[in-house]
């Protein structure tokens, strides 16, 4: 959910192929680029597949105001990681979805000005009181408009000290100089007189996923290779798991979040999201009772994919040390 996503087109049922890189509207992307400023960067990637678009930080309304109204002119929807363009102003530009959760949304700072990015702007949002009628009206608005929105508190997680940030599955599957860059800056967090990021703010995060939940928003989970490296695909969405129990949802809440309600806002639920006859069978077979232990979820035997079950210590084994090299 947090990056643009073609299907492959001989084969309408295959896997969704996650790009890493999205293409934004701003005034950064590449100079080789489709227009960015008009209906031909949509119509672009339409042609190649695409189903969605992923706007970035320093979109300006308009930009995103003219993607969203090709995308759907088109079939296709749009999500973004946001800054210039605040959650509220995007869900009534038309947005579909939103990316990362209240950290991202500049409706909280102060000193947002259109279509800026405000600098440091997390720092100020990060504390921003979940009582206000800036966070009720956000919900509202999101909820009202059916925009659904992404939780990737493990891409957060690494930020904060003291935070169990070392698994050491992640460590192994990384090359060796990545580890060691990634420890260097957990040592750095972890032993600093003055951490920019303190609990409170990751706490904060987690309880307005928790109010937009309980007011009837629709939360995905999922993770991206923002940050510093120490939410990689797989073993960051299981954490995603277990900071989610953390955040007060329940076992089958949080179950649901991480697949049901992605393959909703994906459109996809007719396919896969859940299990069900006439569905794909993507399975995840856990050794252990995840309702009574959260870090079962990190216990995987066997995974199906699409009816074929695959041996899932086998492909971790395959991939150790190569996370920065392919």
């Amino acid at each position: 959910m947090t990056a643009r996503f073609i299907r492959e087109s001989h084969n309408p049922r295959a896997a969704v192929q996650y790009f890493n890189q999205c293409e934004s509207f701003s005034s950064r992307s590449p100079s080789h680029s489709p227009g960015v400023s008009n209906p031909s960067f949509v119509a672009y990637w339409a042609q190649e597949g695409v189903e969605w678009i992923k706007a970035y930080t320093d979109i300006r309304s308009a930009e995103l105001k003219a993607a969203i109204d090709e995308a759907h002119k088109r079939g296709l929807k749009v999500t973004g990681h946001l800054c210039s363009v605040s959650f509220r102003e995007a869900v009534d530009l038309g947005i579909d979805n939103l990316e990362h959760g209240m950290l991202t949304d500049t409706d909280f700072d102060p000193q947002k000005k259109p279509d800026v990015c405000p600098p440091n702007s997390l720092m100020r949002v990060a504390v921003a009181s979940l009582t206000s009628d800036t966070a009720k009206s956000v919900i509202q608005k999101m909820v009202a408009k059916g925009v659904g929105m992404t939780s990737t508190l493990a891409v957060f997680e690494p930020f904060f000290a003291n935070r169990p940030t070392k698994d050491e599955r992640t460590l192994e599957a990384m090359s060796p100089e990545v580890r060691t860059a990634y420890l260097n800056v957990r040592t750095n967090i972890d032993t600093a007189s003055s951490p920019m990021f303190t609990a409170p703010m990751l706490k904060n995060a987690m309880a307005f996923e928790k109010a937009f939940v309980d007011a009837g928003g629709r939360l995905a989970a999922g993770v991206d290779p923002t940050g510093f490296g120490g939410a990689l695909a797989g073993f960051g969405d299981q954490r995603n798991y277990e900071l989610l129990i953390e955040a007060g949802f329940t076992p089958a809440q949080t179950i649901q979040i991480m697949s049901a309600n992605g393959a909703k806002i994906l459109g996809v639920y007719d396919e896969l999201g859940s299990i069900e006859r006439g569905k794909l069978a993507d399975l995840v077979v856990l050794d252990g009772n995840l309702v009574s232990d959260p870090s079962v979820i990190r216990k995987v035997t066997t995974v199906f994919k699409d009816g074929v079950g695959y041996d899932s210590a086998k492909l971790i084994a395959a991939v150790k040390g190569r996370v920065g090299i392919d």
